[in-house]
């Protein structure tokens, strides 16, 4: 349903909601300030353009949103595409992909495809969340030891080579804040939950600096004083090339934040009892995706950690989103000056502390105890988006899960003669329709297909077919029972075993055929070719027709 929560929320809003909205919203925006900044830095961009986000993006994620209480804005996920890109694009080249991202993203949204983000395999979004929070933790280790270095390689061990070669640049005061702001943070969950421990490390942090002149880098000294205004919209200078180079960024843009929006949503109905429209949530973040590349912005989604913060906090409608959103930009007009003081070493600590909830190193660990080829695609996926390239892990890893899904999919699939040697089969007496109870002609070869009939099963089938028996059959019955799928492959199987039969004189049945499946074989043509009187509804009256055939 393409109707925003936002409407359906207004009819029986009242007073008392709005307040509670309110002050969720504050909060949350007061939260999202230190996450938008360090998000940003740890990208390569200039901490203005997540602050940019978390206003534009955030706003209409809640105004068009199909959660009641999602939060948007930028996120940890992003960091190692984004830093990827613009690496290589520069800036234009991130707008670009963040724009055909979220126009992706609207097109899955219209289309209906908000349902299908849940069939991604667990250890594939296990293997690429956990490698991007080792990559957030590498990222963070120049500014958190306060190491002078002109410029990061964007590779995860040429990272760990340049920081050794320029430890002796160690400054003891950007550690002692890292470390600090990392304690603070865990420290301060057991003294107040409503005052968000970033914000309070955040504070503390730049005051020491400040007020005590320690030798550490800033904001300000960094990147200049943050704009007290939004940019202008603007259009990126796109060009035919770019866009095919970038095209599979925005692909896995477009995966990530559907991804990590939807698995907010999710979370979020559990908490408040809700439900939210997938397929409306995908458009909205797609329309927050594109909105934010004009105004110079990144990439978006739904964030967890701030959507959970808004509902912990009473947010129960997008109104408490759009106050956030209205937060961050009052924060950015009036007090955007101010933000300049923070010490880059204290946004490291908050962004350890971020990559360790994200690791989700419990889960990691469970989905090593699972079957192997879970564990196969989970370190795949791990290693690549460490090694690698995070565009490149997820596609392998969705492959080599497809692939090994189709395998044991094919293991569960058999056909196998059940017409020879009936004395030794398995006991079926619970089975009314077992052919031990039935009484096969002479001449007749029954053959018997389990599970799905598709490409990867086709190859049993055809085995199966070609195997000896001491005299010539007259009739080959294939029964179909317990096929509850057919794909292209097995209806062109089937038609080549037809003929097959034909060639050597012998008459081809097939019975039970469930009724969709009839009206796939009818659509095909089958049911004409081999015959609708030769496709029988149950086994007794196949091996009826197979008697008449065999003469016996």
């Amino acid at each position: 349903m393409l109707y925003p929560k936002l409407f359906t929320t207004l009819k029986t809003y009242t007073r008392a909601q709005f307040f509670a909205d309110l002050n969720a919203g504050i909060i949350v925006g007061i939260v999202a300030l230190p996450l938008a900044i360090a998000f940003a830095i740890a990208s390569g961009v200039s901490p203005d353009r997540g602050l940019v986000t978390a206003i534009i993006a955030g706003l209409l994620v809640s105004l068009l949103g199909g959660s009641r209480v999602q939060i948007g804005g930028p996120t940890g996920a992003f960091i190692v595409i984004v830093y990827a890109i613009v690496q290589k694009h520069g800036l234009n080249g991130l707008l670009i992909a963040t724009w055909m991202g979220g126009a992706m993203m609207i097109l899955m949204g219209a289309a209906r495809l908000g349902g299908v983000i849940k069939f991604i395999p667990y250890p594939v979004t296990i293997g690429f969340t956990s490698g991007i929070a080792l990559i957030i933790f590498s990222s963070q280790m120049k500014d958190l030891f306060g190491l002078s270095i002109k410029q990061l390689p964007a590779e995860f061990f040429g990272k760990w080579e340049v920081y050794f070669q320029n430890f002796h640049t160690f400054n003891p005061y950007a550690f002692v804040i890292g470390i600090g702001t990392v304690a603070l943070i865990q420290l301060w969950k057991k003294v107040a939950v409503k005052i968000p421990g970033p914000l309070v490390a955040l504070v503390a942090a730049t005051a020491a600096v400040h007020f005590f002149h320690l030798p550490v880098e800033t904001i300000a000294s960094r990147f200049g004083e943050i704009p007290h205004t939004l940019p202008a919209p603007a259009m990126p200078q796109i060009s035919l090339a770019l866009v095919r180079e970038l095209f599979p960024s925005a692909v896995t843009i477009a995966l990530l934040a559907s991804i990590e929006s939807l698995l907010s949503a999710v979370v979020a109905d559990g908490m408040i009892g809700g439900r939210h429209r997938s397929n409306m949530e995908l458009v909205a973040q797609g329309a927050a995706n594109i909105a934010s590349a004009f105004f110079g912005g990144m990439p978006a989604t739904g964030a967890i950690a701030r959507t959970t913060t808004n509902v912990h906090n009473g947010g129960r409608t997008p109104v408490a989103g759009i106050v956030h959103a209205v937060t961050l930009l009052l924060i950015m007009l009036f007090f955007g000056k101010w933000a300049g003081l923070i010490p880059l070493a204290c946004l490291a600590g908050i962004l350890l502390v971020v990559a360790y909830h994200m690791s989700e190193w419990r889960s990691f660990l469970m989905v090593l105890r699972s079957p192997r080829s879970d564990v196969i695609v989970l370190v795949l996926t791990f290693v690549l988006t460490v090694v690698i390239d995070l565009t490149v892990a997820i596609e392998v890893g969705m492959v080599l899960a497809a692939f090994l899904f189709m395998k044991e999919m094919a293991q569960v699939a058999n056909t196998e003669i059940i017409s020879q040697e009936l004395a030794d089969r398995p006991d079926e007496s619970d089975d009314p329709g077992a052919i031990q109870k039935k009484q096969v002609p002479k001449g007749v070869l029954v053959y018997e297909v389990n599970g799905p009939f598709f490409f990867g099963a086709s190859a049993n089938f055809i085995e199966a077919m070609k195997t000896v028996t001491k005299e010539k059959p007259k009739v080959i019955l294939v029964r179909m029972r317990r096929v509850p799928i057919i794909d292209a492959t097995g209806l062109h199987v089937l038609k080549t075993e037809y003929k097959n039969a034909r060639k050597s004189g012998a008459a081809f049945l097939l019975s039970g055929i469930q009724p969709h499946l009839y009206e796939l074989l009818e659509n095909a043509g089958l049911v004409d070719l081999i015959g609708k009187e030769n496709v029988l509804g149950d086994i007794d009256e196949a091996l009826v027709r197979a008697k008449a055939l065999a003469g016996s």
